[in-house]
C-alpha cells in the first residue's frame, strides 16, 4: 500500500514541487482520504490525520483538510495546487475544482504570519549561536512570493524555477544575510501592496464547500 485507505487525492509537495530539489531531495508526499461515511456513526471517529505509510507522507481526512484551507493555511493550498499528483479519484477532482472556493483575503495573513514565524526564528537562531539556518530562510523568501501571488492572480504559487538560483543562493549561504533581509522587506511591502489590491473576497466560499463534503459523505454511504 502506497497511501492510505480511501484515498481521494495525492500530490508531492516541497523542493520537487517548489523546483528546489536536488539529486537527494525527498518526496514529500501529501494526500487527502474521505473516511466511509458509516464511520462516523462510531462512538470512535475516523482520525483527522494520518501519517505514512511511506516516509514524508502525511494525509488530512476531507473534513479536516477542509478546515483548514478555509483558513488559509499554505500548507494545505499547496496541496490542491501540486502539479505533481501521484492519485486522483473522482471525489478528489471535484475538491481539486473547488479550490478557489477556499480562496480569500486571509492569505495575506496567514501567508506573511508564517514568514514572520520563519524570519524571527532564522534571527533567534542568529543571535543564540551566531549561525543562520538557511533554508528557513529560503522558505521565508519564497512564502513572501507565494503570498503576494495568490493575491494577485487566485493561484497559489508553488513552481519558483526562474528564481531557482537566487533561492538556493540563499540556501547555501552564498547570498549575504544583509541581502536577504533587504530582499524580504521589499516582498513584505509588496506582499502588503497586493493584499491592498487584491480581487479576492474578504471570506471563502463556505457554501460550495459544504455542497463539496456533502457530495463526499452521499459518497461514501454508497
Amino acid at each position: 500500500m502506497t497511501h492510505p485507505p480511501h484515498t481521494i487525492l495525492a500530490v508531492v509537495v516541497g523542493s520537487r514541487a517548489y523546483g528546489l530539489h536536488g539529486p537527494g531531495s525527498d518526496h514529500d508526499r501529501r494526500g487527502v482520504y474521505a473516511a466511509p461515511t458509516r464511520d462516523f456513526w462510531r462512538l470512535d471517529k475516523p482520525p483527522t490525520h494520518l501519517d505514512g505509510p511511506r516516509d514524508e507522507q502525511f494525509s488530512w481526512e476531507i473534513e479536516r483538510f477542509c478546515t483548514l484551507a478555509l483558513q488559509a493555511n499554505p500548507t494545505v493550498l499547496e496541496v490542491l495546487w501540486s502539479p505533481l499528483t501521484e492519485l486522483i479519484t473522482p471525489p478528489g477532482e471535484l475538491l481539486v475544482r473547488e479550490r478557489s472556493a477556499f480562496l480569500s483575503r486571509r492569505v495575506a495573513d496567514t501567508y506573511g504570519a508564517y514568514a514572520r514565524d520563519q524570519l524571527k526564528r532564522v534571527a533567534t537562531g542568529r543571535d543564540r549561536t551566531g549561525a543562520t539556518n538557511h533554508k528557513q530562510a529560503m522558505h521565508m523568501i519564497r512564502l513572501l512570493l507565494a503570498g503576494a501571488h495568490v493575491l494577485r492572480t487566485g493561484d497559489v504559487l508553488l513552481d519558483v524555477t526562474p528564481l531557482r538560483d537566487r533561492l538556493l543562493a540563499i540556501k547555501t549561504g552564498d547570498t549575504p544575510w544583509p541581502d536577504v533581509l533587504s530582499w524580504a522587506t521589499d516582498l513584505q511591502a509588496d506582499l502588503a501592496d497586493a493584499a491592498a489590491t487584491t480581487a479576492l473576497p474578504h471570506e471563502p466560499a463556505r457554501d460550495r464547500i459544504d455542497t463539496l463534503l456533502t457530495a463526499v459523505r452521499e459518497r461514501g454511504l454508497q
